[in-house]
């Protein structure tokens, strides 16, 4: 009976260990730090043994380490998921002059198709980018105030994301000072007696920081898919900081959002 329940085990292991010795192998010595590097933001980590410990010191870094020296471990799966993908690998302890930093190859990794995640934020930096270094067509929309200009350049879409290029020139000597951005689905006309209903709008991904600036900025804004009724215009509002009065506002009709450009992907 004992060698039935021996033999049992076995195989109930043994596709673990045959799992273990596909993946990638990493050396953990004691006292030092491991750090994992992906292409994508990551969105999750289990470690199988309490041996170890890590953290998410940035969003695209993994920081693995021994728990203190009196805690062992003999060997563990470290998995690690991000936007499109997960990876797995096998950490034993010890090693000598073993590399501390682990960059996560797509050959580490198996793609993840998950319904709603869309594009990963790498996808979407590389369609932005594409627009940005494209050739300028005709402005969709164009405000001038406080010696400002604003221009929606283009609306484009790739998938179910709308990509807004959106540009501004100052042509005063005074530099602005830029406080943020705010995108509303706003009530076309506003009357002192009408209710105005005003939904909030934020961008899922952003390609450049907001920055001050002296003669112009351009920056492409993201978001998920919209629609509205014919009657509201999606506004974008700039504004500056401190007590200034330079905030700048330009709309966008939804004829505007139907006629956006494709982008191949």
């Amino acid at each position: 009976m004992k060698n039935i329940i021996l033999l049992w085990l076995a195989c109930m292991a043994a596709p673990a260990l045959y799992a273990q010795e596909k993946l990638p192998l990493v050396c953990l010595p004691l006292n030092l730090t491991i750090h994992f590097v992906s292409p994508e933001p990551i969105q999750y980590v289990d470690i199988s043994s309490k041996g170890m410990v890590g953290d998410l010191p940035l969003k695209n870094v993994f920081r693995l380490k021994m728990r203190d020296s009196t805690v062992n471990f003999q060997d563990a799966v470290v998995t690690i998921v991000g936007e499109k993908f997960i990876a797995q690998y096998h950490v034993v302890p010890g090693g000598a002059d073993v590399p501390t930093e682990i960059e996560i190859v797509p050959a580490d990794t198996h793609q993840l198709d998950v319904a709603g995640i869309g594009f990963s934020e790498n996808q979407l930096r590389k369609l932005s980018l594409g627009i940005f270094a494209g050739k300028g067509r005709h402005p969709l929309e164009k405000v001038k105030a406080f010696g400002m200009e604003a221009k929606v350049n283009q609306v484009f879409t790739a998938g179910d994301y709308l990509f807004l290029d959106i540009s501004y020139l100052n042509k005063t000597n005074l530099k602005y000072d830029s406080e943020g951005f705010q995108f509303k689905v706003d009530d076309k006309k506003v009357t002192k007696a009408s209710n105005v209903q005003s939904v909030e709008l934020k961008p899922v991904f952003t390609l450049l920081d907001i920055a001050p600036f002296t003669k112009s900025y351009r920056n492409i804004f993201v978001f998920k898919k919209l629609t509205f009724p014919g009657n509201k215009v999606l506004s974008v509002e700039l504004s500056e900081k401190q007590f200034s009065g330079r905030v700048i506002r330009i709309n966008l009709s939804y004829k505007d959002i139907l006629a956006a450009y494709t982008i191949p992907n």
